[in-house]
């Protein structure tokens, strides 16, 4: 809008803003976007998909065992409350065509509509889980008390 118009309702002065508006050369065609292939520009977060505990929410590792139990809390992994399909506002508490209520949703069940949900989440860390080394293979690194001295008093060395 100019800033000498008064009022911005249509009928107001749009003479004159017809005339600038065929004054205006017309924009040159752009060429098409070309879809960026590749990998993805270090600016933009990554997914990944992980299987969380429901109880304690702790990251479970790939390859786990969806009949077994949680690593951390005990929790049954077989159970409703890590179902795919377990909605509280569904009728049974569950999306599926289930034909009674199972309970308890914290214990394990032989429901054969189970599927274990996984989440996508964006991947902030500093290296992923899925590739980070076991404890098993990484060795246990001693303490290093004068490390950050040392290195103080290296800077001023002559």
């Amino acid at each position: 809008m100019d800033r000498d118009r008064k009022y911005r309702h249509k009928g107001y002065r749009d003479a004159e803003s017809q005339d600038k508006k065929s004054e205006r050369k017309p924009d040159a065609p752009r060429p098409p976007k070309q879809e960026q292939f590749g990998p993805r520009t270090p600016r933009m977060v990554g997914t990944v998909t992980r299987g969380r505990c429901a109880n304690c929410g702790a990251v479970l590792q790939p390859g786990f065992d969806p009949n077994g139990r949680c690593p951390r809390c005990q929790f049954e992994l077989h159970s409703c409350k890590q179902c795919r399909y377990f909605d509280t506002g569904a009728q049974f508490e569950c999306t599926q065509p289930i034909p009674e209520r199972i309970s308890p949703k914290d214990a394990k069940n032989n429901c054969t509509f189970y599927e274990f949900r996984m989440t996508v989440e964006k991947d902030t860390a500093p290296t992923s889980y899925a590739h980070a080394p076991s404890a098993a293979q990484t060795a246990p690194v001693a303490p290093r008390h004068n490390d950050a001295r040392k290195a103080f008093d290296d800077l001023f060395k002559k």
